[in-house]
């Protein structure tokens, strides 16, 4: 028989079903379909074998000759395509694996951290990539993102939240001697911003009650990371994460300004294509980064 021949799937396993059960009601119930179908889709095969599978009496079945001889080839037919998924999903549960990631996010936070994702996961080679479409998700160059967004999220992904953080400004010991000690300081010095997250200041300086401050003159970076450097130099105020400066702010290099803070407008998520979500290999690398977050007491876990 040429395998165009062959008859269709759903008849197939119908009669599998039917036959291992010897009841058409019990095969009904394992494939989720009415008696109806099962009977329909039993002398769909039995025409196009040209022969009885099935004997019926009311409603109690028993298998012909014929049905006989072929049970046990679709069984074992059965079986193979289960173990070979099983194959398939093994397989897909280690190799490579390219993660996405914010360049502050992971100089700072996770190449830190990185060391017991592979002792954990020592079959899954983690590849690691800052290249980034504004701080979106980029599915054509990476398996999954650890990415910042805002409302509304890409209905093309699936986002597991991982966590939000408060904000608030940093700058140097010098400035700070120079008189920062108000927020309406900030008048008189540099406002520098980072242009994916530039509504952080305008979130910060409406709740310190200076939203006209918004406007200030001030350098602009690309990352945080160059951002950081620049307050570092004594080139203005920046506006920052605990998580992304705490060994800055722990050696004194740079100082946490007022006593005011905000949350970041956005939340940082896991993103990858919806159809890759049950990845085995993204759900161990979500696993992970969930308690790593859960660990973090700089973090606020995004519970939603």
């Amino acid at each position: 028989m040429r395998r165009r021949d062959l008859p269709s799937l759903s008849s197939l396993r119908a009669f599998e079903a039917a036959a291992r059960h010897l009841s058409f009601r019990l095969a009904a119930r394992e494939l989720a379909v009415t008696d109806s179908a099962i009977s329909h889709q039993i002398r769909e095969l039995e025409r196009s074998l040209g022969t009885a599978l099935f004997r019926r009496h009311g409603r109690r079945v028993e298998l012909t000759p014929e049905g006989a001889l072929y049970f046990p080839i679709l069984r074992d037919a059965f079986e193979r395509m289960a173990e070979g998924a099983a194959l398939v999903r093994r397989a897909r549960s280690s190799g490579e694996l390219t993660l996405q990631v914010y360049v502050t996010v992971a100089v700072r936070w996770l190449l830190p951290r990185l060391y017991r994702f592979h002792e954990e996961h020592p079959d899954i080679l983690l590849r690691i990539t800052t290249s980034y479409r504004g701080w979106e998700f980029d599915a054509e160059y990476a398996d999954a993102g650890f990415v910042y967004r805002k409302a509304p999220l890409e209905p093309a992904f699936h986002y597991t939240p991982l966590f939000r953080v408060p904000i608030f400004p940093v700058a140097s010991p010098a400035l700070v001697e120079a008189g920062l000690r108000h927020p309406v300081d900030l008048a008189r010095f540099h406002l520098i911003r980072v242009p994916p997250a530039r509504d952080e200041w305008k979130a910060w300086l409406g709740a310190a009650g200076w939203p006209e401050l918004e406007g200030l003159p001030g350098p602009s970076f690309d990352t945080y990371l160059l951002a950081f450097e620049a307050a570092l130099a004594g080139r203005g105020v920046a506006m920052a994460a605990e998580f992304m400066i705490r060994g800055e702010l722990e050696s004194g290099r740079l100082v946490r300004l007022f006593d005011i803070a905000v949350e970041q407008p956005g939340s940082w998520y896991l993103a990858c294509r919806k159809e890759d979500r049950h990845d085995p290999r993204i759900s161990r690398l979500r696993a992970w980064l969930l308690r790593e977050v859960a660990a973090d007491p700089c973090l606020l876990p995004d519970r939603r």
